[in-house]
């Protein structure tokens, strides 16, 4: 019996300190962590490539890939999953040709409603972006141009009165002579909302009359115009 105390002695000892280890003072404290990586996973960054296994290929040339963000821009052609807004996520058709350009100002119409609303957005885009340019009444004469820095930008009221806004779409996608691209700093529903906008300034900014829903009311003539394009 004594042999068999003895064997167990050193058993029991381990077992009594590995228990009281974890005990501390502290009342903040979770104790002795034993093999935490069993429960507790480690921090992942975002945007970044955590590249491959240090025990396969060192440790400095996973550092080295740690530094390397792993975000990327989605493949040519892929198309979000947008549902109702799908009317703005599709790929442009119209290359950044003169030809691509007189193809969309024939073909191209806006997927948005003129609405009360509609305007009000585009108006609010325009003043945030356009402006500097092109003037708070469209006439050519934002802040750029009156600095000398642009030169002859023309006005929605009598050049651009008749710019089809298949045309004004493709400008603020590709850009045009003095105008550059805008495709990163407006969406596709926010370059539509711009050209309802624009649309007013066309008419020296005299805006249509709104139902109580803020719809359009076509006036006789106007219905009359468009009943006429629907029999041609």
């Amino acid at each position: 019996m004594k042999i068999r105390w003895n064997a167990m002695l050193p058993v029991g000892v381990g077992m009594f300190v590995l228990a009281t280890t974890g005990c501390v003072t502290n009342p903040d404290s979770a104790g002795l962590e034993y093999m935490p990586d069993m429960y507790r996973s480690p921090a992942i960054e975002a945007y970044v490539d955590y590249g491959q296994d240090p025990y396969l290929v060192g440790e400095e040339a996973a550092a080295a890939q740690r530094l390397v963000q792993s975000a990327r821009k989605p493949v040519a052609g892929t198309i979000p999953f947008a549902p109702g807004e799908m009317d703005f996520v599709m790929p442009y058709p119209y290359p950044a040709t003169p030809e691509g350009y007189e193809a969309a100002g024939a073909n191209l119409r806006s997927p948005l409603a003129t609405t009360q609303s509609h305007i009000e957005e585009g108006k609010a885009i325009y003043t945030q972006m356009c402006t500097q340019c092109h003037g708070e009444k469209g006439y050519g004469d934002g802040a750029l141009s009156k600095n000398g820095h642009i030169m002859g930008i023309p006005s929605y009221k009598d050049k651009l009165k008749d710019l089809p806004e298949g045309k004004m779409y493709h400008t603020l996608t590709y850009g045009k002579g003095l105008m550059g691209s805008h495709a990163s700093q407006l969406s596709q529903k926010d370059r539509w909302l711009v050209i309802e906008y624009i649309k007013v300034l066309q008419q020296d900014g005299e805006m249509p009359t709104f139902d109580a829903n803020g719809n359009v009311v076509e006036s006789a003539e106007s219905a009359e115009q468009s009943g006429m394009a629907m029999n041609n």
